[in-house]
């Protein structure tokens, strides 16, 4: 679960029946508007361009953005020059906007800044989906493929292709919110064209995704970069006999401390709410003392971090023939890549 999750949505207890009631009104909510799309009472608006969302059932800590980052890298391999909107989580602009180099954390959000610079693609923000859309094909009229983040229940925009992204350690319960942690029910990833399966997976849940086109993925990391000097890095051995801060302000920040020890390193755990907005006195430990960030953490860090911070850069491992059902889903809509 993420760090903030209520201890509620873990199990089926009192508390959660209690709240089931409300789930059920969530629920009927939210098919009723699902419905209202379908039959175009409200209406879906278009991108110029092939939208391809990526987004999750469950609120939170599922692996979405560095799927969003693969998939970018995959397109571009294809030859399309794809852009992300984004809702930028965290920044205090609500109005649609192109992320630009001088762009601010705190105004466009950590994730659209960290996706901009690992993948060099355009990113746009904005909480309306089809206005952000709009705003980055104009400003970057070369885009000929956006990308959603987090986007599977903003239906206010059109999409081309789904991809689901599940991690079975964050389904809690099973129970929709408010009783548990889902969004909607696992289910509706059935109606993905593909499903990424971020960790194990249950007899369960692979029963519940039979005839579903799906493949596993997991986040892997090799090295450490010195923060505001990524070419210079070290691996998990350079930290042999040291204790290091772990500092993470992800949905799942056990996720990444789980890792590094993995790794090897003996870490002090410094979990933080997901978008935490990280000041100085967060990073005060003992001078000197090594300390890990995460990468969406090191954007907001990197302007008073010590010099002993080191930021630890993963990646989504995801096979190649999973990108297939994508391909095949754009060229069946008119769009092959160049």
């Amino acid at each position: 679960m993420t760090a903030t999750a209520p201890a509620l949505w873990q199990r089926r207890g009192w508390r959660a029946v209690l709240l089931l009631p409300l789930s059920l009104v969530f629920a009927a909510l939210s098919g009723v508007r699902r419905l209202a799309y379908r039959v175009g009472v409200l209406s879906s608006q278009a991108a110029p361009v092939p939208v391809v969302v990526v987004g999750n059932v469950a609120v939170g800590g599922s692996g979405k953005t560095p799927v969003v980052i693969w998939l970018a890298e995959q397109l571009m391999a294809q030859g399309y020059r794809p852009g992300i909107i984004s809702r930028g989580y965290g920044g205090q602009r609500t109005d649609a906007r192109c992320v630009e180099g001088s762009s601010l954390p705190e105004e466009v959000g950590d994730e659209p800044l960290l996706m901009a610079r690992r993948t060099g693609c355009p990113v746009a923000v904005g909480r309306d989906r089809p206005a952000a859309a709009r705003a980055l094909c104009e400003g970057h009229p070369e885009v000929d493929i956006i990308i959603s983040d987090d986007g599977l229940q903003h239906y206010a925009l059109a999409r081309t292709a789904e991809i689901v992204v599940i991690d079975e350690r964050v389904l809690g319960n099973g129970w929709l919110l408010p009783a548990g942690p889902l969004r909607e029910v696992v289910g509706r990833a059935r109606q993905a064209d593909l499903v990424l399966t971020h960790g194990p997976v249950s007899s369960g849940l692979a029963r519940r995704l039979s005839g579903v086109e799906c493949a596993a993925m997991t986040l892997v990391g090799e090295r450490f970069e010195r923060i505001g000097q990524a070419t210079q890095t070290v691996v998990a051995a350079d930290f042999a006999g040291q204790t290091v801060h772990a500092v993470a302000g992800i949905g799942r920040p056990q996720r990444f401390f789980d890792q590094l020890a993995e790794m090897g390193l003996t870490v002090i755990a410094h979990p933080f709410p997901d978008h935490h907005a990280f000041t100085p006195a967060d990073l005060a430990f003992g001078e000197g003392e090594a300390m890990i960030l995460t990468e969406k953490d090191a954007v907001k860090c990197a302007a008073f971090a010590p010099a002993n911070t080191w930021v630890f850069p993963v990646r989504a491992s995801i096979p190649d023939a999973a990108l297939q059902p994508i391909l095949e889903k754009l060229s069946r809509h008119g769009r092959q890549a160049a």
